[in-house]
């Protein structure tokens, strides 16, 4: 009897292996969506490529030292601003100065006086995926202003954003004396879609 046992068993094992070497397969489509999205990292400012700021304080660049002593005009300033950014899609830059200048942050009832400037006028250059765009803060008019461009491509890389204040650029005349006060502009960078 002992003899027969293990035939038994494995005469009842044999369909399971035979079962287990006979193979089936199966197609099963896998699908994902990538939405069409843009990011801009934070800011930092360049290398070496400052003049007249104290550096950048979170997401504010403040200037050393807004005017001369001798003529109380405007000293020159400049600073390069380094922002990592991607497109997945074709988008526009866009660039948007909320005050088109820098304006005096409390602004006083009064006109101001004659021959005094009261906000100071800038430029700002952006290159960005092998493109350039410009927008003139001219401060003759407190409004919000922009510049824009279509770029036809997905972007990766960093996106430059350069600053210039000339010497003595006032909104009254060159060389014109500052009123006295705080002043500051808001720019707002974009990355969109095309439309």
């Amino acid at each position: 009897m002992r003899a027969r046992t293990p035939l038994i068993l494995a005469a009842l094992l044999a369909p399971a292996i035979a079962g287990a070497q006979s193979s089936a397969s199966q197609d099963l489509g896998v699908n994902g969506n990538v939405p069409g999205s843009c990011a801009i990292g934070a800011p930092r400012l360049a290398a070496g490529a400052q003049v007249n700021f104290r550096g950048l304080n979170g997401t504010t660049l403040q200037i050393d030292q807004m005017v001369d002593p001798t003529t109380l005009s405007t000293n020159a300033a400049s600073a390069e601003v380094r922002f990592e950014a991607v497109c997945g899609f074709p988008h526009r830059l866009r660039v948007e100065t909320q005050n088109n200048g820098l304006w005096q942050v409390h602004e006083r009832g009064n006109a101001p006086p004659e021959g005094f400037g009261y906000a100071v006028p800038y430029r700002a250059s952006v290159r960005w995926a092998d493109e350039n765009l410009r927008l003139n803060a001219d401060a003759q008019i407190r409004r919000i202003a922009d510049s824009q461009i279509y770029i036809a491509n997905n972007a990766i890389g960093d996106l430059l954003l350069r600053l210039e204040i000339d010497p003595g650029a006032t909104n009254e005349r060159a060389n014109a004396p500052l009123l006295a006060g705080t002043y500051g502009d808001t720019l707002r960078i974009t990355l969109e879609p095309q439309q």
